[in-house]
């Protein structure tokens, strides 16, 4: 049976939310100190913290409509907004993200400077003989462990995955799903691409790849986007021949621009392979 969300039950819904928003905003207002953002802090108040036309003013926004967002009314919110009421609130990052999931909005990607990669290398070496590596926002090669490089023939760092994928032809047949995997890597490129809006490297990489790959620019054509998803990859290598895996994708909570990839042996012929091929001698 399909279940018709009516007006009145869409507004039901929302309706905790706005109730959230209140009381958070109010919360958030109550710890600031009028001196904490340059007021005088003297003088009679009935509440802690900032008043409402003081945070409205401070943050550039009208008070009416300030007072109507606190009082959870169904207004539109933009971005620069709950950036300049993030800001003159002191939110901290996940304040911040939790108030553009209370007002509709998707937070914008975390990127930090900090890279976490003597902890990722870490990760990747505890995770062997599963093949693992790590991709920045490009889809370059940050790091990957020994089984991945043993397995799918992944340098160490600095190359791209989607541009050795579809340029290089060992792939091609390594890879016995490949015309299959290939409408999905390119999908997930796309949504990848769409996360970084105005970033000339997607660009560039895309266009590159348009030039040196009929295949990936008749697929780059279909518009094709899908979110990211595990998956099961089937290579045939050159010495133990087939070998099914699954592979899991995450991302670092302080570094979401960052993939993390995993691959887990489908079956128990694929994991005596893989065990084989790490234990011959280089």
């Amino acid at each position: 049976m399909t279940t018709t969300h009516t007006p009145t039950v869409r507004a039901a819904q929302a309706k905790p939310r706005r109730e959230d928003l209140r009381d958070f905003l109010r919360t958030r207002r109550a710890r600031v100190m009028p001196e904490d953002v340059g007021l005088p802090g003297r003088g009679l108040r009935r509440t802690p913290g900032l008043r409402r036309e003081e945070v409205a003013t401070l943050a550039g926004i009208g008070i009416s409509w300030y007072t109507w967002l606190e009082q959870g009314r169904v207004i539109k919110v933009s971005e620069s907004v709950v950036e300049s009421i993030s800001r003159v609130l002191s939110l901290d990052s996940a304040e911040r993200d939790y108030f553009y999931r209370l007002v509709g909005l998707n937070p914008p990607p975390a990127v930090t400077d900090t890279i976490p990669m003597a902890e990722l290398e870490r990760l990747m070496d505890s995770w062997s003989p599963y093949p693992a590596y790590v991709l920045d926002r490009w889809w370059n090669y940050v790091l990957t462990n020994s089984s991945a490089q043993a397995v799918f023939g992944v340098p160490r760092s600095g190359q791209n995955c989607l541009v050795l994928f579809f340029t290089e032809p060992r792939y091609r047949h390594f890879f016995t799903n490949w015309s299959t995997l290939a409408p999905q890597v390119v999908a997930d490129f796309r949504s990848a691409a769409a996360s970084f809006p105005g970033d000339a490297r997607f660009t560039a990489i895309q266009r590159g790849l348009c030039e040196r790959s009929p295949e990936f620019a008749q697929l780059w054509e279909q518009h094709d986007v899908r979110a990211e998803s595990n998956g099961t990859k089937a290579v045939v290598h050159p010495v133990m021949g087939e070998m099914t895996f699954d592979h899991l994708v995450m991302h670092p909570s302080t570094r979401q621009d960052l993939r993390v990839s995993v691959h887990l042996p489908r079956d128990g012929e694929a994991r005596h392979r893989l065990e084989r091929l790490l234990s011959e001698p280089d």
